[in-house]
């Protein structure tokens, strides 16, 4: 049955694509801390700037792209999973009503 095949296939590419997602969302925090940080030693004392400063900051735009980025190839993949077990449903009600036929005859 492809659906199976499929599962078997992509599964594993779905929770790869989930791990980043989950990654990238913890390290966001990092870059933050780290970009507040150097804010900090350049001289920027008010805590507020300095968090404004590292959201403004280009790598932190990079990362929340490499995010989305994350984000849309897990739901693409889960959603593709999603898919194929509803066709295993469905093909498993078929069944069930053909049996169901079969014994009626």
């Amino acid at each position: 049955m492809k659906s199976l095949e499929a599962i078997a296939e992509y599964a594993p590419l779905y929770a790869k694509a989930k791990s980043e997602r989950i990654y990238l969302e913890q390290f966001r925090k990092t870059k933050k801390a780290l970009l507040m940080q150097a804010a900090q030693e350049a001289g920027v004392k008010v805590s507020a700037t300095q968090e404004r400063d590292a959201y403004a900051h280009p790598e932190y735009q990079e990362l929340l792209v490499a995010l989305r980025a994350a984000v849309e190839e897990e739901e693409r993949l889960r959603w593709f999973l999603v898919g194929a077990e509803a066709k295993i449903e469905v093909w498993r009600t078929m069944e069930a009503n053909r049996r169901a036929e079969a014994k009626n005859l």
